[in-house]
């Protein structure tokens, strides 16, 4: 994962409180889209309930002879159609969507059957700069969690076809997960929804694909419970800080937001870390996580009943600031629970902001312009 740079940007407090109000209907000089793009994530075989989201890197192999480019968006399904149940923990997709917004689908599960490996694709997420893709699943075969199937981190080659799968002791449900991207040698940080854990994966990349060499369980202690509506309630969001090494997590139960110190040097848990954020006002189930251009966070929430629910904020992206500052919020569906997984990516002084509506299977894209 690139550092992100702390550039002006033409607000996105103001964009986001514009955009839910409707003030940009007339658009000022500078050119940016005044409402998102919205784009179906529903691949041909139905698959629904998507979550993970990752832009392919800038530096990404030009000669993989695959489909993928820089700049184009990855997005995993956890559910399979509404003909087959539309049941969570059965998904087997990953989606393509390239600049032009068409999609087309990356990745299928081989040989999958219900509840079987590789199903299931939660919003554990990244595009390697060495070509690959890594992405989580947490079986099921009836859309219940099981306990007793931790699942596993799924290795993708360019051109969507599956190399190996990482099942350890330390991967325990994998539900979302953040790169710090080194070139053969990224450090991978994902969150457990089995056991409320965050694991620090050393890989190691070659040719041939992806090696785990090293991992150690660097946070622990987070609240986590089955839950027969969303799944499961467990800490998910997570994003790093290379520059200070702390790793920032948005645990769901907790109704919070995170930071461990040391996350690259830790050499065992150091528990929950400190509270960055926690709003009883707006957060309601903290669950996917990025970081906005101008330095601050975007959390979505789980809207699970159990978890601080209010149904008159339905599916909301909050922002705050790095100092747990509350800034403003936009809803992405009029019902609760659509709001998952999200993504920041900036090129070109122009920051591209993707995020998911679970309710609609359907991919928001927001086109903001930067300032410096």
């Amino acid at each position: 994962m690139k550092t992100i740079r702390t550039v002006k940007l033409v607000s996105v407090t103001a964009i986001f409180a514009a955009l839910a109000t409707g003030a940009l209907a007339a658009p000022p000089v500078i050119p940016f889209l005044p409402s998102p793009a919205d784009i179906s994530t529903v691949p041909s075989n139905g698959d629904q309930n998507p979550y993970g989201v990752a832009f392919v890197p800038h530096d990404f192999p030009n000669n993989t002879g695959g489909p993928l480019k820089p700049g184009d968006i990855l997005v995993s399904n956890f559910n399979n159609s509404t003909r087959l149940g539309n049941l969570q923990g059965t998904g087997t997709t990953i989606v393509r969507i390239a600049a032009d917004g068409s999609q087309s689908l990356f990745f299928t599960v081989p040989n999958a059957t219900l509840g079987g490996p590789g199903t299931g694709l939660t919003t554990a997420l990244a595009v390697l700069r060495k070509g690959f893709v890594i992405v989580g699943s947490i079986p099921s075969s009836d859309g219940t969690l099981n306990p007793s199937n931790p699942g596993s981190l799924l290795v993708i080659d360019a051109k969507g076809k599956l190399l190996s799968m990482i099942t350890d002791l330390a991967i325990n449900g994998p539900w979302d997960m953040t790169v710090d991207d080194r070139g053969d040698n990224p450090t991978a940080f994902v969150s457990n929804a089995l056991d409320g854990t965050v694991v620090r994966l050393n890989l190691h990349t070659t040719s041939n694909g992806v090696t785990v060499m090293k991992k150690t369980v660097i946070a622990s202690g987070y609240q986590h419970q089955p839950d027969s509506v969303t799944f499961v309630d467990a800490p998910t969001g997570l994003v790093y800080d290379a520059n200070h090494d702390m790793l920032f997590i948005a645990s769901t139960v907790d109704n919070a937001v995170y930071v461990v110190q040391n996350a690259e040097k830790a050499t065992g848990s150091n528990g929950t870390g400190s509270i960055v954020y926690t709003d009883a006002n707006h957060l309601h189930g903290a669950l996917g996580l990025a970081m906005a251009p101008n330095g601050h966070f975007l959390v979505t929430n789980n809207d699970a009943a159990s978890i601080n629910s209010d149904p008159n904020q339905p599916s909301e992206i909050v922002e705050f600031t790095v100092m747990g500052q509350f800034i403003t919020q936009l809803s992405v569906d009029p019902s609760q629970g659509g709001s998952f997984g999200l993504a920041v990516n900036v090129k070109d002084n122009i920051a591209t902001f993707a995020a998911v509506d679970d309710n609609t299977a359907s991919l928001l894209i927001w086109t903001l312009p930067i300032q410096h």
